[in-house]
């Protein structure tokens, strides 16, 4: 069989394949059919992806281009040669460097290649949008999926929120046989960092419902009427997805009392009121949780049955909650074996972020000495005695603060469950 004849087979059985577009330029090149050449290897070159074939592919191209021009020089078909030949190599050499120089042409390829590199990392900004309107508020749900097993202790507060809170969500049968409302408020009180929040989520994923916590930077806004708007749309989403269960942290700033706040704060505070429970407006099936560190500056009427008419004390932990607290806080960390009980037994008040300012009072201790000495070793319980020697509980101020209310402004009954406390604990505090 023809050699030529034969490489046109494997071209036409393997018509992607560079090499096999090479191969039948070069025969057809050294049986002087330099046209047919020039086709094969500008097939050849626009297929290939290897850059040693392609210098390889584009040193015969340029002799076949030489050639066929010294041919059709002395040919009598000249005219009508020419001019095919010319459109060949116009349409498949149409950078002039691959007659010329091959070096040329990679070069330019290489050129080119850096220029769409300098292209793609340039993220300098070449137009600015700028929006006039108010930015638009997105409720966000909550994607913690947290339980009570992740609280510790606590236990007394826990049946509390199981009572009033979860059962109504999973007996809503015999809560609408008793015409008991599943939902309203709830308002969670006590000394900073003793787990309000925390527990909020909790509760959430007991109940399994949508949890959406919302923040005043969430509502308020510099246009007027646009806080009262956003609001609102919190509420309407709750309603449209429930069960759910709305969380508002440090809600006093949200619902400061009236009396004591500007003409814009009203307006913010009425729309709350109204969306909590108004004539067209039903928290049923959406239970509104709120935190606040001061419910003495929250406004009466959202204190109020039918509003937030739960108020539910979150008191600093018990020595059994310590004790959990501070195996959590410890671990993973490059510690001995560390005595929690003793250390609950010293930490009496302490909220939970207390516990944690201590351990890491104690780490940073134990890191210094290790750097000053160069002897590593693990924090010890006594590490954490000593932090505890200089260090007093921080809800100490808050309860001090809340016994003058308890003892004047409760004739309502709201904090009886801080004066049950404060008469446990009357003497150490």
């Amino acid at each position: 069989m023809d050699k030529v004849k034969w490489l046109q087979q494997m071209v036409e059985q393997s018509p992607a394949d560079p090499q096999a577009h090479y191969w039948l330029g070069k025969e057809l090149a050294d049986n002087g059919r330099w046209l047919e050449a020039v086709q094969a290897y500008s097939t050849g070159i626009s297929l290939c992806t290897d850059d040693t074939l392609r210098m390889e592919i584009i040193n015969e191209l340029t002799k076949a281009s030489v050639q066929i021009q010294q041919t059709t020089s002395t040919d009598s078909q000249s005219a009508n040669s020419e001019n095919e030949v010319n459109d060949v190599v116009e349409l498949v050499v149409t950078d002039e460097t691959i007659a010329t120089s091959s070096e040329k042409l990679l070069e330019r390829k290489f050129e080119s290649e850096e220029t769409e590199l300098n292209q793609l990392i340039d993220f300098t900004p070449k137009l600015k949008v700028i929006d006039g309107e108010a930015p638009k508020k997105i409720v966000k749900k909550g994607k913690e999926q947290i339980t009570f097993a992740d609280v510790a202790g606590l236990d007394d507060l826990k049946k509390t929120i199981n009572l009033r809170i979860i059962s109504p969500f999973y007996n809503k049968g015999l809560f609408a046989k008793f015409r008991k409302k599943v939902g309203g408020g709830v308002l969670l009180y006590g000394p900073p960092g003793c787990g309000k929040t925390f527990i909020a989520k909790a509760t959430a994923g007991e109940c399994k419902a949508n949890f959406y916590p919302i923040h005043i930077t969430d509502i308020l806004s510099a246009y007027t009427g646009e806080s009262e708007l956003n609001l609102k749309s919190f509420f309407d989403k709750a309603r449209f997805q429930r069960p759910s269960i709305m969380f508002f942290d440090e809600v006093d700033t949200l619902g400061y009392s009236r009396s004591q706040s500007s003409e814009r704060s009203r307006s913010l505070i009425n729309t709350f009121l109204t969306e909590m429970e108004g004539i067209d407006t039903s928290t049923d099936e959406v239970l509104v949780m709120a935190a606040t560190n001061t419910p003495w500056d929250v406004d009466n009427a959202l204190k109020r049955p039918g509003r937030f008419d739960r108020l539910i004390f979150v008191a600093p932990p018990d020595k059994k909650a310590r004790e959990q607290i501070f195996k959590l806080k410890l671990a993973g960390r490059y510690a001995e074996e560390i005595d929690v009980a003793t250390l609950a037994a010293q930490t009496e008040f302490f909220s939970g972020a207390d516990i944690e300012n201590v351990i890491e009072l104690a780490t940073e201790n134990v890191l210094a000495e290790i750097l000053t000495t160069g002897n590593e070793r693990p924090i010890a319980t006594t590490d954490l005695l000593h932090v505890l020697e200089e260090l007093q509980p921080s809800t100490l101020d808050w309860l001090r603060t809340a016994k003058n209310y308890v003892k004047y402004s409760n004739q309502s009954g709201l904090y009886n469950d801080v004066e049950k406390y404060l008469r446990a604990h009357a003497k150490r505090i």
